[in-house]
């Protein structure tokens, strides 16, 4: 099984930056890391359903931003190390919310997922907090 867990979260001002992390801490027994997962950045805030941020396919060639974070927000991969972050600069209150990564194991595949129901691997969640 992979476990998925989050950090980065936090206070910021308005017009700070923040980088989040996403890293498996657990691995299948076939040896499989997070650069086998297509990944995806969520967010919820109160009173409000998931929606998607960012999302990044296996094979790193292929993003996915919502208009919303566009030219702000920028999801990387980190492969020597399996880890995706999602840098988050300009950040605005609106951007308050709990940051959840998925992941769906799709091996070398430029297939990005937008949709939450596709992802099988959820962290816990870190909070981002945007003061006016």
């Amino acid at each position: 099984q992979l476990r998925i867990v989050e950090s980065g979260g936090g206070l910021v001002q308005s017009g700070g930056s923040l980088r989040l992390s996403c890293a498996a801490v657990e691995f299948t027994a076939a040896g499989f890391t997070l650069n086998d997962y297509a990944v995806g950045w969520f967010r919820q805030a109160p009173g409000k359903e998931r929606e998607p941020v960012s999302c990044i396919s296996s094979n790193n060639r292929a993003t996915y931003y919502a208009d919303s974070v566009k030219g702000r927000f920028t999801i990387s991969r980190d492969n020597a190390t399996a880890l995706v972050y999602l840098q988050m600069n300009g950040l605005k209150p609106e951007d308050t919310a709990v940051y959840y990564c998925g992941a769906r194991f799709a091996p070398r595949s430029d297939v990005v997922l937008e949709t939450e129901i596709l992802y099988d691997h959820w962290g816990q969640g870190t909070q981002v907090t945007v003061s006016s």
